[in-house]
């Protein structure tokens, strides 16, 4: 056996890592609900959250329900039943992932503000890491049990390129649906509550006469617990899926390249096909230890063991990549294209870190003092100075990740997406931190809990913010990458079509008017989506200011203190908003593909996903980091940073309306750009057979 052979025995390395991954976090999950959870007031409050949240989840799911049967008795249709089969498979676990990963949140929120109550940083930040942990290892560990599975019982068969595709299909329109749907709820929630409490009843944020906190601690979750889940679940599987594509369909010549001694070109193409899945294995691998080695460091500085969990992994990948993958023959250009991705990914998150947690935000608070207007304006110029760096970025590991891999450029830039997301476990486990530390913070003031016990959950939500806003950097830089190799895939896909009708290859040059015009059509569809998820943020949050000042105005002894609100008709009014707003969104990034390549053929949906991606790249970055900046340049006025310009000042007021503008900003619109230019070139990969000869 030769030893590019023998790298294809680890085939069941994504199964079973996957399923070790999955009971690790049942384990942590069965730590945290045995948790002490804290007094009868912080019990109720977590309830309230908890079951905000999964009646948000249950309403949404019904209504993806309908969407998924209607989309697989059309693949079915079209394509089969078993392309089907595998969409509903990859939106299944996807919703699986969210649906465990909100229930430990839920869980976790309210007993790491019991473990702050008892005066231990220590034990907070160890029981929201824990929290994130069961989400992290959900949303990686079913990425690979649905791929590898598949790969499985369809290695070598013509049949597993379309159940890659459909299930990558079923993931990433899930994933567009979950994260927009999630992003309407809670900005909905999140500005009406900010609005309504701090700028007209001047009162505190998280106060509990303010009907609308509830409502925003569900967001959190809703958001970015369940929605950022599905968008990074998403983002692995479509890296992984883009990679088998361009090795399944690449010619000879170049797949030997990247197994020169292989002893022939099906052994060769074999191992490029399960490389990806294999590498993802040993992410999850170095994911798993890291989480114990953050854990284990809980006693340190929280922003200096979040910020080494996030760089550290896909580094250490990198690292046993070199030593490993040259003992079963395969080039080291595999390595120097994770490299890139790895080193880039970090780079972007740093760069990320920067421009919303350091001297970019004192500029915006700066800013602030001379009114609302000047903050906005300042907050837009950072937010658009961010794009330029992070893209450079990752047109730099392109560049590399394709130059290393040689004839196999293509493969390479998805190696490098791969490389980039490495470490998903992990990084989801930081993100799902942020929330969870966030309720916890707001069950601590809602309760009463005192001083001491938040300014532990403040640190902790605080460093939430910047790991936040940093797993944003690596979903949208990932994105971006994965979606320029699926564009590299989709073209293969038609050409291979193309040369087996004797037709000619597609032509992409820009000399092509049907280039040039769906190019134009693709740098549309980012503002569709970013200007209806606006309006629906808008909207929603409008109605939820009413009906607060309905409940301030005709509850009496609301303003006292004396009676209880009623946040379950603002979780209705969030919920509604956001099951109806999404539909448009959503079915834009499903269609337009669709309406596209079949109207006027695979060279202008072509164009289509290059429009798309160059202005749904840049757009995405903008917005998720301009809204970063405008938030936390009023949590630096609010700390203190601004001589002069305390709380409740004039500056402050001016940088709550600046961060009233950017939460859409960044966790609605600017992840859901990113996601559709994902969906976009998923949808056109699967429908390219079919179109490749228009």
């Amino acid at each position: 056996m030769t030893m590019s052979n023998a790298l294809l025995q680890f085939s069941y390395a994504p199964v079973i890592g996957g399923a070790v991954s999955l009971l690790v976090a049942a384990v942590l999950y069965l730590r945290v609900v045995r948790l002490p959870d804290g007094n009868e007031t912080m019990n109720r409050i977590a309830g309230y959250i908890r079951e905000g949240s999964m009646a948000f989840l249950v309403r949404e799911y019904k209504v993806l329900a309908v969407y998924a049967l209607v989309v697989f008795g059309a693949l079915s249709a079209g394509l089969g039943v078993l392309a089907g089969a595998c969409f509903v498979l990859g939106a299944f676990l996807s919703l699986l992932a969210g649906f465990v990963g909100m229930k430990a949140a839920t869980y976790a929120n309210v007993r790491t503000a019991r473990a702050a109550m008892d005066g231990s940083k220590p034990n907070a930040l160890l029981t929201a890491l824990d929290g994130g942990a069961v989400m992290g290892l959900s949303v990686a560990g079913l990425a690979l049990i649905g791929m590898g599975a598949l790969y499985l019982a369809l290695v070598g068969k013509p049949e597993l390129s379309t159940a890659l595709h459909s299930f990558a299909v079923g993931a990433s329109s899930i994933a567009l649906f979950a994260r927009i749907g999630g992003g309407i709820y809670t900005k909905a929630a999140d500005v009406g509550a900010d609005i309504a409490g701090k700028v007209i009843e001047n009162i505190p944020e998280d106060d509990p006469r303010n009907p609308g906190v509830i409502a925003d601690n569900v967001g959190d979750n809703v958001g970015d617990v369940a929605g950022m889940g599905a968008d990074i679940y998403e983002s692995l599987v479509a890296a992984v899926v883009a990679a088998m594509a361009i090795a399944l369909t690449a010619p000879d010549a170049a797949i030997q390249t990247l197994v020169p001694a292989s002893d022939s070109i099906a052994t060769a193409r074999a191992v490029a096909v399960a490389l990806p899945l294999t590498l993802s294995s040993l992410g999850l691998a170095v994911s798993l230890v890291g989480i114990f080695v953050a854990r284990a460091m809980k006693a340190m500085d929280p922003a200096t063991v979040l910020r080494a969990s996030l760089i550290g992994p896909p580094l250490a990948i990198v690292a046993i990549t070199a030593v490993v993958l040259p003992m079963f023959g395969v080039s080291q250009g595999v390595t120097i294209a994770l490299g890139a991705g790895a080193v880039g990914g970090s780079a972007i998150g740093l760069l990320t870190e920067y421009y919303t947690a350091w001297g970019p935000i004192r500029r915006v608070a700066e800013a602030s003092k001379t009114g609302a207007g000047t903050n906005v304006i300042q907050g837009l110029a950072v937010g658009m100075q961010s794009v330029i760096a992070a893209m450079i970025v990752i047109v730099i590991a392109a560049y590399v990740a394709n130059y290393a891999m040689g004839d196999l450029g293509q493969y390479g830039i998805a190696m490098a997406a791969v490389g980039m997301l490495a470490g998903t476990a992990i990084v989801m486990t930081v993100d799902a931190y942020g929330p969870i530390s966030d309720n916890a913070g707001g069950i601590a003031e809602m309760s009463g809990l005192g001083k001491a016990v938040r300014d532990i959950t403040d640190e902790l939500d605080a460093v939430g913010n910047t790991t936040a806003a940093i797993g944003k950097g690596f979903a949208i830089g990932s994105a971006t990458l994965t979606v320029v190799a699926l564009f590299s895939a989709f073209n293969l896909e038609v050409n291979h079509a193309r040369i087996a009708a004797s037709m000619p290859l597609l032509d992409l040059s820009l000399t092509n008017s049907d280039i040039l015009i769906g190019i134009l059509l693709g740098s549309i569809l980012p503002y569709i989506v970013g200007s209806s998820t606006m309006l629906a943020v808008g909207s929603a949050a409008g109605a939820i200011v009413v009906e607060i000042g309905r409940q301030f105005n005709e509850i009496p002894g609301l303003r006292e203190g004396t009676a209880e609100p009623q946040p379950s008709k603002i979780v209705d009014i969030a919920t509604a908003a956001a099951l109806r707003e999404m539909v448009l969104p959503g079915m834009t990034a499903v269609l337009a593909p669709v309406v596209i390549g079949y109207a006027l053929g695979p060279a202008a949906l072509a164009g289509t996903l290059a429009g798309a991606l160059a202005v749904g790249a840049s757009l995405s970055l903008f917005m998720a980091n301009a809204g970063g900046a405008w938030d936390n340049a009023k949590k630096y006025i609010e700390k203190g940073g601004l001589a002069g310009h305390k709380k409740g000042s004039d500056a402050h007021k001016a940088a709550v309306i600046g961060d009233t503008v950017g939460d859409p900003f960044k966790d609605t619109s600017g992840p859901g750009v990113a996601i559709l230019i994902k969906v976009m070139s998923v949808v056109s990969l699967l429908i390219a057979p079919l179109i490749a000869l228009r």
